[in-house]
């Protein structure tokens, strides 16, 4: 019990901060602009550790490499504290692989950052359906359509409106539930 405690509120929190260094990235890589209360607080909350980063990971294409890079970090602290604490891995105590523990100690702040990546975009799919739906020119419509927008574009190639209807946010939902399961 005391380890589904610990491992609740560990997860918690690094997948908090997870969130907010991805939410960063994809905010300057879709030029969203930090000049309101939301972009504010994803930047203070996460310059303490992207600003320095910065000086370690350069970026690349304009792309922010330091806040991924970030994530990633929060991710392998959370794995291995856990496996500190508790000496496994949880899939990856399988007798079937062979693998050291340091491979999988690698690979699964991965397979977290993913995890949470997809979690975030769930999010955002879901707030941009309903702010089209109810109220699209509110402050908060443009900035999550520009969010989710390079998400919903390949879709909205193959799948036209139907009755003015856009059911890529749906289409885009269910295929990161999809690949969800994988993780």
């Amino acid at each position: 019990m005391i380890e589904q405690a610990v491992s609740f509120l560990l997860d918690t929190l690094t997948g908090f901060f997870t969130a907010l260094f991805l939410l960063r990235f994809l905010m300057q890589w879709q030029r969203v602009s930090f000049a309101n209360r939301f972009g504010m607080f994803v930047a203070r909350m996460t310059d303490v550790v992207v600003i320095p980063l910065r000086h370690l990971v350069p970026g690349f294409s304009g792309l922010d490499i330091a806040s991924l890079a970030a994530a990633y970090l929060f991710q392998f602290f959370q794995t291995a504290v856990l496996f500190a604490l508790y000496g496994h891995l949880g899939r990856f105590e399988s007798g079937d692989l062979f693998l050291p523990h340091a491979i999988p100690l690698l690979l699964e702040p991965l397979r977290g950052t993913l995890r949470v990546a997809l979690h975030l975009l769930i999010a955002l799919l879901l707030l941009h359906a309903l702010l089209s739906w109810t109220n699209p020119y509110s402050p908060a419509g443009e900035p999550i359509a520009r969010l989710t927008r390079p998400f919903l574009r390949p879709i909205r190639r193959f799948i036209p409106l139907i009755a003015n209807i856009d059911l890529s946010p749906l289409i885009a939902f269910v295929l990161a539930r999809f690949f969800l399961i994988f993780l």
